[in-house]
């Protein structure tokens, strides 16, 4: 019988570096994101539970350090590294990656894994082309040279730190060296895990005894009393405590929009931009289940795994709209928080592929998408409600000047000093939340609650 080319093609790509190379291609052509397509992979029977540890980590370290990884290759491939294709290209990234970076992974071994690869499916001479870059490298690690500081410091923090130039030129314009390198240096950071105890199933010091019955060590945050901070666990949706509902995964600069937002039991709240749904959550269990939350999302898909994690989490008080809420009719509410699609800069340690996704223009092209976003979501606000403006970037088209915009325009709204709901370290002297991976080792982001103070 005929292999099939699924069949072919899980051949060729075996092993968690045969599948993390499949992955990378798949990110470098299309539009697809990592976590989308690591996720399809690690709940795949092809990958045993063991490798599946390794599998996330090539994956997320490649882009990662892509910039660094891409620099050296370069080097050592007097240039012509760029035209390579595909296949070459990211094999020899995962190998490189291994060498520098992983190391109980022995550089033999890393070299060996991917010269295989390559002669499966492109045979001994391009192998034997591989084999010889990555030996050359290991030969001369010590002396591998990067842009000089001096001549060009922001090449040099490109390449060395891994971001696109154009990222770290706007960067030295807004901070100074040293605090650039920081923020550079915790965007490349493994982030911790960030639990949200579900206080509707169970109580925090209920929560802790199961952590430590089963010897998790976790830390608490710096920012909420329920949120606690955990390393990466394998397999932690498998968990029965899970499972159970009694949290979930969520960094707090994704919760302290809704603790500005305040919602109170018995109140209406529209959540614009619902999906994946933590916001919704959370606002759900902080009402304790009592009063009605309208969460719309523009993608039916998108709004079922809300249902699900709602079903998880014994949240009953939500509805559900697929609708594109820059055009939204529904009634008023007492509260909207609108959670604007963004640039994701302040993500770079969870979603490193943003990194080599974003361009520049993206920025002006979603400053329209949020405004237009923001003025609907006036509309809907009772007067005395809340409005909650809220992105998970640091850029300040995106952020205050996007507030103080709609501030001006709309005298019927006034901003309310954010350290009122948070803690007074993610507040600027504005009122404004604004929180940044290298300060607050938390992912970055911003939001202002905005009052309607007359209609």
């Amino acid at each position: 019988m005929e292999a099939t080319e699924v069949q072919i093609s899980q051949m060729l790509y075996a092993g968690p570096r045969g599948v993390a190379i499949k992955i990378l291609n798949r990110v470098e052509r299309t539009d697809s994101y990592l976590d989308k397509l690591l996720d399809s992979e690690l709940k795949s029977d092809e990958i045993v539970d063991a490798d599946k540890g390794l599998l996330a980590e090539l994956v997320h370290g490649v882009l990662r350090w892509q910039g660094r990884l891409d620099w050296i290759l370069n080097g050592f491939t007097h240039g012509n590294f760029a035209k390579a294709e595909i296949n070459i290209k990211n094999a020899l990234r995962v190998g490189l990656y291994q060498i520098l970076f992983l190391t109980h992974v022995p550089q033999y071994a890393a070299v060996n894994e991917t010269v295989e690869f390559i002669k499966r499916l492109r045979g001994e001479k391009v192998a034997n082309f591989v084999n010889a870059v990555l030996r050359n490298i290991i030969r001369t690690i010590d002396g591998i040279h990067y842009p000089k500081i001096e001549e060009d410091p922001v090449q040099y923090l490109a390449v060395y730190y891994s971001h696109p130039q154009w990222m770290v030129k706007r960067w030295a314009a807004r901070f100074e060296r040293e605090e650039l390198e920081k923020l550079l240096i915790a965007n490349n950071e493994v982030p911790p895990l960030t639990l949200r105890i579900n206080k509707l199933k169970i109580t925090p010091s209920e929560f802790l005894s199961l952590l430590d019955k089963q010897n998790i060590q976790y830390q608490g945050s710096s920012f909420i009393d329920y949120f606690i901070k955990v390393r990466t666990l394998a397999g932690i949706t498998h968990m029965n405590i899970f499972q159970s509902g009694y949290f979930s995964i969520q960094d707090e600069s994704a919760a302290l929009p809704v603790l500005l937002l305040a919602p109170q039991s018995g109140e209406r709240v529209i959540d614009m931009c619902a999906a994946p749904g933590g916001k919704t959550t959370y606002i759900a269990e902080l009402m304790k289940n009592e009063g009605e939350i309208l969460a719309v999302d523009k993608y039916e898909s998108k709004l079922h795994l809300i249902k699900m994690s709602c079903e998880r989490l014994g949240i009953a008080n939500v509805q559900f709209l697929v609708a594109d809420s820059s055009h939204l009719e529904t009634q008023l509410a007492d509260k909207v928080i609108v959670d604007v699609p963004c640039s994701g800069l302040g993500v770079l340690r969870k979603k490193p592929d943003i990194k080599w996704k974003r361009e520049p223009e993206d920025i002006q092209r979603l400053i329209k998408t949020q405004s237009t976003l923001l003025e609907n979501a006036a509309r809907l606000v009772k007067p005395g409600g809340v409005l909650v403006y809220s992105t998970c970037t640091m850029e300040s088209e995106e952020n205050d000047l996007m507030a103080r915009s709609f501030l001006t325009e709309h005298p019927e709204f006034t901003l309310e000093d954010a350290s009122t709901f948070v803690n007074k370290s993610v507040v600027t002297p504005e009122g404004y939340i604004e929180t940044f991976p290298h300060r607050h080792h938390i992912d970055g982001s911003f939001a202002a609650r905005m009052v309607r103070v007359s209609s």
